[in-house]
């Protein structure tokens, strides 16, 4: 921790106080103000539901606060937050029930090195492995530290973080539900921004991760890398393509050694100003339960916005899979998208589910499960009513096979659909120079 103190005091070292407080209109405050409430209706969404299994019905809502402050050289912001489901606190409740999404100080130079610590979103390349999971009523923040070099051509940062439940007096604590997900973390980012037609990322992340034990030391770390790339090309002003491939490495919870990848490719075509195409493909790798390997083969997308990937009805990462399952994912998607006008957009989405490992079948006579799961098709509608109101609402349903029942639970004969509603008023109601 001591070398860890010392990198940060020699980082502030590089960003000496600005000798121009008194300037004119060089320090602005904005203050922005969201609300969106959103009714669903779940009769399968996450988890797929059996035969005798209630539809289920409610409506959340998150209001969000944030303010920004920016001087020369300094800017720090705050944003605060109630995310919960209409009903659940009573008319008359002493209970807190705001929370802090963002509260951060950054110091930056002329020369484009930059320091800011606190709590703040990471949200990296297509957000496929750090994500700010918006669609999340009360969304994604870490607590840490990041530092970096930002110009026209290239982008560098380094993200630094040493997490713990309270303020221990020795040793410390394993981390229970409702805390950050690691102990440690250290991430180094880079992105090449000099050409419009070609984007490349690169990303290496170290997680520290207690194994269980309820006293904190470093040998009980177990320690995961993720590394690989994100590629946006531009061939044309039509045609778009993406590439991910990530790779982890390093030891999981349990002790075993991990080796699990993931490629992702997408392209788009837009045939005019008002239809575009999309057609793409994911592949997880999934752990075997069929014998015993020394090796773990599951790729987990960490901290990444799942929805905006495995299909809307969130059966995939951001749910779990059926008992300790972990089967890994393909899914191969075709999905259309339509702009009648600048404030309307409509899309549909066709997604085919396979599993990518070998999973015994616990029923029939093929000891090993069929690999696909089923298909999801999405439907989606956007209006802009004006500039700082939209209006969302969309459709999902669910056509499963026989092995979803094994790898997510439910029956895969019983009607599956999710449909939501969601209005979202975000409104900057503050922008002050002084």
């Amino acid at each position: 921790m001591k070398t860890a103190w010392s990198f940060l005091i020699g980082l502030i070292l590089l960003f000496p106080p600005s000798k121009a407080q008194n300037n004119e209109q060089e320090n602005q405050l904005v203050m922005n103000l969201q609300m969106r409430p959103r009714a669903e209706y779940r009769n399968g969404a996450l988890i797929p539901r059996s035969s005798d299994d209630e539809a289920a019905a409610f409506i959340n809502n998150r209001t969000r606060l944030s303010l920004t402050y920016v001087t020369k050289g300094l800017s720090m912001g705050l944003s605060a937050q109630n995310a919960g489901v209409w009903g659940q606190e009573a008319q008359v409740s002493r209970t807190a029930n705001v929370s802090i999404y963002e509260a951060w100080a950054q110091l930056s130079n002329s020369t484009g090195y930059f320091l800011k610590a606190g709590r703040q979103v990471l949200a990296y390349d297509d957000e496929r492995i750090l994500g700010a999971l918006d669609w999340n009523t009360a969304g994604r923040s870490h607590d840490g530290v990041k530092t970096g070099f930002e110009n026209k051509e290239h982008k560098l940062h380094l993200m630094l973080a040493y997490n713990q439940n309270t303020e221990n007096i020795n040793g410390g604590t394993y981390y229970s539900a409702g805390a950050q997900p690691y102990k440690t973390m250290q991430t180094i980012w880079y992105q090449f921004t000099g050409s419009e037609k070609f984007k490349p990322s690169l990303l290496f992340m170290n997680l520290g991760i207690e194994n269980g034990n309820s006293t904190f030391r470093h040998s009980e770390l177990a320690y995961m890398q993720t590394l690989g790339t994100h590629i946006v090309g531009k061939p044309s002003k039509e045609t778009g393509i993406a590439l991910s491939a990530y790779y982890q490495t390093g030891k999981a919870k349990s002790g075993e050694t991990i080796s699990a990848w993931m490629m992702a490719l997408q392209g788009n075509w837009a045939l005019n100003s008002k239809l575009t195409l999309t057609a793409g493909s994911d592949f997880l790798s999934g752990e075997e339960n069929v014998n015993n390997n020394t090796t773990y083969n599951a790729f987990n997308p960490l901290y990444g916005t799942h929805h905006k990937f495995y299909g809307s009805m969130d059966y995939f990462y951001a749910s779990q899979f059926n008992g300790n399952l972990n089967p890994g994912l393909w899914d191969s998607y075709f999905g259309i998208g339509l702009k009648p006008s600048k404030k309307l957009s409509l899309s549909a989405v066709y997604h085919y589910f396979a599993i990518t490992s070998d999973i015994n079948n616990t029923s029939g006579t093929d000891p090993l499960l069929k690999k696909g799961l089923g298909s999801e098709i999405d439907l989606q509608l956007d209006w802009n009513l004006r500039n700082d109101v939209r209006l969302s609402c969309g459709y999902s349903t669910m056509l499963g096979t026989s092995s979803m029942d094994r790898v997510k639970g439910g029956d895969h004969t019983t009607w599956q659909d999710w449909g939501w509603i969601s209005i979202n008023f975000n409104p900057r109601i503050l922008s002050h120079k002084f």
